[in-house]
């Protein structure tokens, strides 16, 4: 059974920082595209960051330029992270993890809906003061 597992959301300081992990069992991770979507309250859900097998990434546009976002993973230990800087209250979400098998590249990460992702993390809960 696939599990896919969140921690590191909590609440912070508007410009505080927080990183997020998403630890992953039942599947060969390091075959699998990975990313990160959140939720806000009466919100879509929307993707925030991608990275493939290789290690390439991607951003949404809505969050390249307000804060410093890094997604990353170590597949020795079948984790995936996002570490996110410069937080404002905007960013108040639940964050969610994501896999999926694709061929090489980025672009369906965008394009795809988000019930159509193969796995799902249960969500963790990031909240931004001001």
């Amino acid at each position: 059974r696939v599990q896919m597992l969140e921690s590191g959301g909590g609440l912070v300081q508007a410009g505080g920082s927080l990183r997020l992990s998403c630890i992953v069992s039942g599947l060969d991770f390091e075959d699998y595209a990975a990313g990160w979507f959140r939720q806000a309250p009466g919100k879509k859900r929307e993707g925030v960051a991608a990275i493939d097998v290789d290690g390439s990434t991607a951003y949404a546009d809505s969050v390249k330029d307000r804060f410093t976002i890094l997604i990353s993973r170590d597949d020795a230990n079948n984790t995936l992270y996002l570490q996110m800087n410069s937080l404002k209250p905007e960013d108040t979400a639940t964050y969610y993890c994501v896999a999926d098998l694709r061929c090489p590249g980025l672009s369906w990460f965008w394009t795809t809906p988000s019930t159509a992702f193969s796995y799902w993390g249960q969500g963790t809960q990031v909240t931004v003061s001001s």
